[in-house]
């Protein structure tokens, strides 16, 4: 029996697609952030790391992701976010 493929191509299902990519690509990108600390030694708390991982904004991700190139604590990655 085959099976309608109308769906896999509906306009819901590609907006679903689009989204669970989005979510794949800011995944990836607070995993990264985390790792440059880890390589750099830098100690990451487990609030740091909720809230990189808990962060969906790619451009979030890409300014932290260049931070934790230079920071010396892992809190500075959201300097001017608590200000």
């Amino acid at each position: 029996m085959a099976v309608p493929n109308a769906f896999f191509r509906s306009e819901r299902a590609m907006k679903l697609r689009a989204e669970a990519r989005a979510e794949a690509r800011a995944e990836a990108r607070a995993e990264s952030v985390l790792r440059i600390l880890e390589g750099r030694r830098v100690a990451v708390p487990d609030a740091v790391r909720e809230r990189v991982m808990g962060c969906g904004d790619l451009d979030t991700l890409q300014v932290w992701f260049s931070r934790a190139l230079t920071v010396e604590s892992a809190e500075e990655l959201f300097a001017d976010a608590d200000r």
